[in-house]
């Protein structure tokens, strides 16, 4: 992985100052190479395998196939259904952990959403912009580490900036995200009753921060707000039950970790 990581930032480097070449008759300036442009294409690049990685292991629960036995980092399966699958490194515990460092939380819409939304909207303000959709993937962004927060502090685990040996790290996407009745700035007020507010799958690696290895992951497809009965969607409907599924991913996180520490 981190000779791919090597070969890919040295490609974009390259890449870029070609293109910059072919514009201007003249390679990159200098300051192009410095930390700060390096350290930038470094996490674009790490942005993407991460991405690769999520996509990868989604693929079965979209085509509605049997998880592999063990993932390219050498995780064993240890549980799968429909909706998801945990895969655990040998010998991995969570026992060592009582804190916990949440990353950035990265959130993709499920291919096609906002196209074929508008495609069945006939109301032209109603239709989600790309205004709207990153505003969507922002609130669900910040939901995360709000409630995973909340609900760790809540059973004694300390949520906390830097790493260590008692350090669980989280590195954290929401994925195939859907909104039934999402909220967009067209004006007036309209009701709509729905079955579920959407959908959105998890996909979330838990690491030792101490040494970067990766001991866990973990994917669950679930539909948010699906009660059984028709209720009316919006900004304050959707806003509780997506809160509310991401709350209990973060309850079924503490429970392992209460398992672990006896309690």
């Amino acid at each position: 992985m981190i000779a791919a990581s090597s070969l890919l930032i040295s490609w974009a480097v390259f890449l870029k100052s070609g293109l910059y070449f072919l514009s201007t008759g003249k390679w990159r300036p200098r300051h192009f190479f410095d930390n700060r442009n390096l350290l930038m294409i470094a996490k674009l690049v790490k942005k993407s395998l991460f991405l690769a990685g999520v996509l990868a292991l989604a693929a079965p629960l979209v085509a509605g196939e049997n998880f592999p036995e063990s993932t390219k980092d050498g995780l064993k399966l240890k549980k799968q259904s429909r909706h998801g699958a945990v895969y655990v490194a040998d010998d991995a515990t969570l026992a060592n952990y009582d804190k916990v460092k949440i990353l950035d939380c990265f959130v993709q819409f499920e291919k096609d959403w906002q196209r074929n939304y508008n495609r069945d909207e006939r109301d032209l303000s109603r239709r989600v912009t790309d205004k709207d959709v990153e505003q969507i993937k922002k609130k669900v962004a910040e939901a995360f580490p709000r409630a995973f927060s909340k609900e760790l502090e809540k059973g004694g685990y300390s949520v906390v900036d830097g790493t260590g040996k008692d350090v669980l790290l989280i590195r954290p996407a929401i994925i195939n995200l859907t909104v039934t009745a999402p909220e967009t700035n067209s004006p007036g007020i309209s009701e709509t009753f729905v079955a579920s507010n959407g959908s959105m799958t998890l996909y979330m690696e838990l690491y030792d921060s101490a040494t970067s290895t990766k001991i866990a992951e973990v994917m669950d497809a679930e539909a948010v707000g699906d009660t059984g009965f028709g209720h009316r969607g919006g900004r304050v409907s959707n806003q509780m039950e997506f809160d509310r599924t991401i709350q209990e991913w973060a309850h079924k996180l503490r429970k392992r970790l209460d398992e672990a520490h006896g309690k």
